[in-house]
């Protein structure tokens, strides 16, 4: 069995040796190789036959013991205490995640394409940056400078007149829904159907009765929305989702028509009105009705969903409201994360990462429109001017759920079209993800795809 000095030798041969036996001695209780109970020697002694000065081994076993690593008793010399290795966090890291060999989920960015190390330059600039005082408790709407680069950044590319105080930094788009739908107790909201099942659950969550208002191919029918009785509703304008229509402008001059007569509330999710491919932008409704329309946006399409950061611009009337959830919540988002998005944004990272990924997407979307025409050409692609992922309809009478069923068990996820409707019955499609594999990986996933026969599951 290694002794102490065999186990933490080999940590000194590097600089900041102190630092280094401490992580050493927590990765050795950590990994079992010192088992409970252990008794360690000395400070005195360890520090002898590592060669390293007493207080560094004191400082270490201090550390280590207001970890829980250690117990320290006096008279009985410092043991490696109980230690949990299969506790939540260990399972946690360990637990097998699904075999999808092709996982064409939507929603993921190319995450192997984060600018890691700009990111690192912008969190080590905002750092520097930061005053003491900047690492107390957070301004609750968020860091100022973020919410400064934001308000211009949204004006230039979404065409959208907002100033600092019009936003609120949120942990993701998931909390700024949530926060809208805790100022708006106990209302019916209407959903597009289909629409993503996740929303409607955290609007059920938090006591809101969605309710599905159909999408055609010129977006949501505003007056089913209308015969409703529902007063706030929660589109997609810019990219619908998931069949990737916009929303057409007579149907925009309709729903801010009908918020307009009926005090009503637009929320306007612009989840990834960022990436498009063969049509101009679209600008933010929010631009044409401010007071009406509640516009929520994130970086986890662009970026990485990872990071967290959201934002939320409510009319001037929840803005308050929303303020005092959002403090009562969390106190607010880490401050250093949202100084890093500031520089990055400043600084022009955020658009050349955009260009960057413009170009990588829309490789991957002609891969896949390309392979889908050539080994399923009885298959529509639709919604592929913009976005990350575009539905296929699939020929009438196919059963997608069960299609979907077949091709799980040949290592594709590929979700039904069905899953994401509410009410209303719509054609048979898939809805695939393609911004996160490659193109030749997408081509192989067609090609299982196309393996296994869709008349099969009719």
């Amino acid at each position: 069995m290694e002794t102490i000095r065999e186990l933490l030798l080999p940590a000194l041969a590097g600089g900041r040796r102190g630092r280094a036996v401490e992580a050493a001695l927590r990765e050795a209780i950590r990994s079992g190789r010192l088992a409970t109970g252990t008794r360690l020697p000395s400070s005195r002694d360890l520090a002898r036959q590592l060669g390293v000065a007493r207080g560094t081994v004191t400082a270490l076993y201090e550390q280590l013991t207001a970890e829980g690593y250690l117990l320290s008793k006096h008279g009985s010399g410092t043991r490696v205490a109980p230690f949990d290795r299969a506790g939540p966090a260990l399972r946690a890291a360990t637990a097998k995640a699904p075999d999808w060999e092709f996982d064409l989920r939507p929603g993921l960015p190319a995450l192997s394409a984060f600018p890691r190390t700009e990111w690192l330059g912008a969190e080590r600039e905002a750092l520097n940056a930061t005053p003491d005082t900047g690492l107390g408790y957070p301004d609750p709407t968020g860091h100022p400078a973020l919410r400064a680069e934001l308000a211009a950044y949204l004006g230039r590319v979404r065409a959208l007149p907002a100033g600092p105080d019009d936003i609120v930094i949120t942990s993701g788009a998931a909390e700024a829904l949530s926060l809208l739908a805790d100022a708006l107790p106990g209302q019916r909201i209407a959903v597009e159907d289909p629409s993503h099942p996740g929303q409607a659950a955290l609007l059920h969550g938090h006591g809101l009765e969605p309710v599905g208002i159909p999408v055609d191919d010129m977006g949501i029918d505003v007056d089913a929305l209308a015969a409703s009785g529902c007063s706030v509703v929660l589109v997609t304008a810019a990219h619908q989702f998931p069949l990737g229509v916009a929303l057409h402008p007579e149907r925009r001059r309709n729903l801010l028509a009908w918020a307009a007569e009926t005090g009503g509330l637009v929320l306007e999710d612009d989840y990834d009105a960022e990436h498009r491919y063969d049509r101009p932008a679209l600008g933010a409704m929010r631009a044409l009705a401010p007071e009406h329309v509640a516009y929520i946006g994130s970086v986890s399409k662009v970026l990485a969903p990872a990071l967290r950061i959201g934002w939320l611009l409510p009319p001037r009337r929840l803005r308050d409201a929303v303020a005092r959830a959002k403090e009562m919540h969390d106190l607010g988002c880490p401050p250093l994360p949202q100084a890093a998005l500031a520089h990055l944004i400043a600084t022009g990272g955020y658009d050349r990462h955009l260009r960057r990924t413009r170009r990588l997407y829309r490789a991957r979307r002609d891969a896949l429109i390309d392979a889908l025409a050539r080994q399923l050409p009885q298959w529509r692609p639709v919604g592929i001017a913009a976005g990350l992922h575009l539905v296929v309809r699939l020929p009438d009478g196919t059963d997608d759920l069960r299609l979907q069923e077949n091709l799980a068990v040949a290592g594709v996820r590929a979700p039904a079209l069905s899953t994401y409707s509410h009410a209303a019955s719509g054609y048979p499609g898939l809805v695939l993800g393609y911004a996160a594999l490659a193109p030749d990986r997408l081509r192989a996933a067609v090609a299982r795809i196309a393996s296994i026969d869709p008349r099969g599951a009719g």
